[in-house]
């Protein structure tokens, strides 16, 4: 027994032992390596050709099985016969096997034109981006103000102690969507709104004076911009996490107020998981809380209402260096088969009810309980946060955000930490070297995420979001879509769903018929040619068109990837570019044999000299295909993704594997090979 065969025999044992271990622990995927190693081993023992062809054509083997068995659960899903509405779903024509078909959960899904899908209408809430923006004019409003004063030195934001002296000499309030107003304590102090003030915030805002008032209110014509650009920005977001998502070919457009996303296909819990991270408004903001202000502390029980699971408790809270403040809170248990969305929203109802001062907010955090033994995570209810009413910092500060796990935690798990600009470091650096022992609340979609008490000044501009404790599974499926929402960036308001529903394909039956029937008959009359003109070789290049048409699907399966008409015609066009390179191949060796050289001469002279031609006409297809998957979007982008993937498995099928069985076809013959008539 040589070295090499007893390597592959203990190799081939060892991936039977690992698999097995493997099964028994029920780690799918680790079993399917362990498998496809031991086929690829086991192949390079069998008596023919030499090692390094067993090799290779084991490796061929692998993943054409590999490939096959990641085809399997998409086989059996497009072998569902088509039932009428309101009949029961029809059983698959083809079963895959139970234990690839329970773990395996990706697969190609048909796409808009060929199957329908679901339609899914947000409106974008634009009257809250027209407030941000109003917010923003009360911050530069606070901000000249304070420095007319002379509180401010006019660099920076303005600081907590400044904001309390100018909030002795003025009432900055804002009104309804659109309007601020100034109120000042002396009517005198009227005169600081000058012409230098005047002029710089009435080019958006109209201004009307009163007393010892002054009104702003955003102009009509640039409450219509906010809103123009409001609904564009929500579209180019959706847009994002929904590519960002896989590669279904949704398609999202606008309609006034309302966006509108079509998604293909009919599984309904990747759905939900849709609509969960497109409506995410992914609005992150890092705000003080006002410990010293115990605001529920004067909250009596008497004044709470019965029967709400309603109750005011105390904690203690750092509130600045060596000091302590005891602080009180309000929380609502959840109710018996309540969801915590229900309860949040009796919370927030509740809350509505109190006199919250107008540079103040109340949020809410969630309140779990985490059983170790069962490693389960219960929610329970919620909790009121008090807090300053001016963000600190936002996510537009935000310029990266990426997964990592917990290593200091004792049950592991999973965070998303994130980058900020380097403005967005510097106030980071600023605003913490300024609140030390404060609490710092980061603050996700209006829910408080956590509440960090800052130790000391956070130079480096990073920060991370926390996801509580429990399941690691489920926290590493949550930073995934928190990682992508704020990757693709924050909504410019919320939107509110207003409808989904189920649709129909977009194509007629006859259309999606013609076009399959266009694609398999131009793709059989190829094959066909082939074995007629080169005979032979024909049948190699036509058994290597089928290999990348499998691997081209598995690919996609893998992807999730949709398969539409634009799809279909990728396909083709690829199986031509798969010919195209055996055409090459093919009449080199042709030249070769009539040149005189033997078949094994030949066959390498003709891989040689077709190589360049081949890659050329790849690589310039491929440069194609990169920039419309770049540039295009919905079928246009599908069709570049298939394009690409059957460009790399044509180089792949068509060069290398045909070689392998070349070199075993002309094993042994001199000067006779099947590559035409005359030959």
């Amino acid at each position: 027994m040589t070295p090499q065969k007893r390597n592959a025999i203990i190799l081939t044992l060892g991936c039977v032992v690992v698999g097995y271990l493997f099964y028994r622990e029920d780690a799918f995927w680790a079993v399917f390596g362990a498998a496809l190693i031991g086929l690829w081993s086991a192949f390079t023992l069998l008596p023919m050709m030499d090692i390094g062809w067993r090799v290779k054509a084991g490796f061929i083997l692998t993943v054409f099985v590999g490939s096959i068995v990641a085809l399997l659960p998409t086989i059996e899903t497009l072998s569902i016969p088509a039932s009428a509405e309101g009949e029961p779903a029809k059983a698959p024509r083809i079963k895959a096997p139970a234990y690839i078909r329970d773990h395996i959960k990706f697969g190609i899904v048909k796409g808009l034109d060929l199957q329908g899908g679901m339609r899914l209408v947000y409106t974008v809430e634009v009257e809250e981006a027209i407030r941000d923006k109003r917010d923003r004019f009360m911050d530069d409003m606070r901000q000249d103000l304070a420095t007319a004063y002379q509180f401010h030195t006019g660099e920076g934001r303005v600081t907590r102690e400044e904001m309390n002296k100018l909030g002795d000499k003025v009432k900055i309030s804002p009104v309804e969507s659109s309007g601020i107003t100034l109120e000042f304590k002396d009517p005198a102090d009227v005169a600081k709104v000058d012409e230098r003030f005047i002029k710089k915030f009435t080019t958006e805002l109209s201004m009307a004076k009163s007393g010892n008032k002054a009104t702003f209110k955003v102009r009509p014509e640039e409450e219509s911009r906010i809103r123009d650009r409001a609904v564009a920005q929500a579209k180019e977001t959706v847009n994002r996490r929904v590519d960002g998502m896989g590669l279904r070919e949704a398609s999202v457009t606008t309609r006034d107020e309302d966006i509108i996303i079509e998604v293909p296909g009919n599984d309904d819990k990747a759905f939900e998981d849709i609509k969960k991270t497109v409506s995410e408004t992914a609005r992150l903001e890092f705000k003080l809380l006002d410990d010293e202000n115990d605001f529920f502390g004067k909250i009596k029980d008497t004044d709470l209402p019965e029967g709400e699971n309603l109750d005011i408790r105390f904690e203690e809270a750092p509130a600045g260096a060596g000091k302590r403040v005891k602080t009180h809170f309000a929380r609502m248990m959840k109710r018996d088969n309540e969801t915590m969305q229900k309860c949040l929203e009796r919370f927030r109802a509740w809350v509505k009810t109190l006199p919250v001062p107008d540079d103040h907010t109340v949020s809410f955090e969630e309140q779990t309980s985490f059983d170790p033994d069962t490693g389960k995570t219960t929610e329970d209810g919620w909790r009121t946060v008090f807090l300053y009413g001016r963000a600190e910092l936002t996510g537009d500060y935000i310029t990266d955000a990426m997964v990592a796990r917990d290593t200091q935690s004792t049950f592991g798990g999973f965070y998303v930490q994130i980058t900020f600009s380097p403005a967005g470091a510097d106030r980071f650096e600023e605003v913490t070297g300024a609140n030390v022992q404060r609490r710092f609340a980061i603050i996700l979609d209006e829910k408080v995420n956590s509440t960090p008490v800052i130790k000391g000044k956070i130079g480096g501009g990073r920060a991370s979001i926390t996801l509580g404790s429990g399941d690691p599974e489920r926290q590493l499926a949550d930073a995934k879509k928190l990682e992508l929402v704020l990757r693709s960036g924050a909504l410019p308001a919320p939107i509110a769903k207003s409808n989904d529903s189920r649709i129909g394909p977009t194509l007629g039956e006859d259309a999606i018929g013609k076009g399959a029937i266009g694609a398999v008959v131009g793709s059989m009359l190829v094959l066909v040619f082939m074995v007629i003109y080169y005979r032979g070789a024909g049948l190699i290049a036509d058994a290597a068109v089928l290999f990348n048409l499998i691997l081209q699907m598995a690919i996609l399966a893998s992807f999730s990837g949709t398969m539409s008409l634009p799809g279909i015609a990728g396909l083709a066009l690829s199986i031509g570019m798969a010919v195209d390179a055996n055409v090459l191949i093919n009449e080199r060796i042709r030249e070769e044999l009539r040149a005189g050289r033997s078949v094994r001469a030949a066959i390498e002279a003709g891989y040689d000299k077709a190589f360049s031609s081949i890659v050329d006409g790849h690589v310039t297809v491929f440069i194609t295909g990169l920039i419309l998957a770049q540039t295009g979007t919905g079928p246009v982008k599908g069709f570049a993704i298939t394009l690409i993937i059957g460009i790399i498995a044509s180089l792949f099928t068509g060069v290398f594997c045909t070689r392998v069985v070349f070199d075993w076809w002309a094993k042994g013959k001199t000067n006779k090979i099947s590559v035409g008539a005359e030959f």
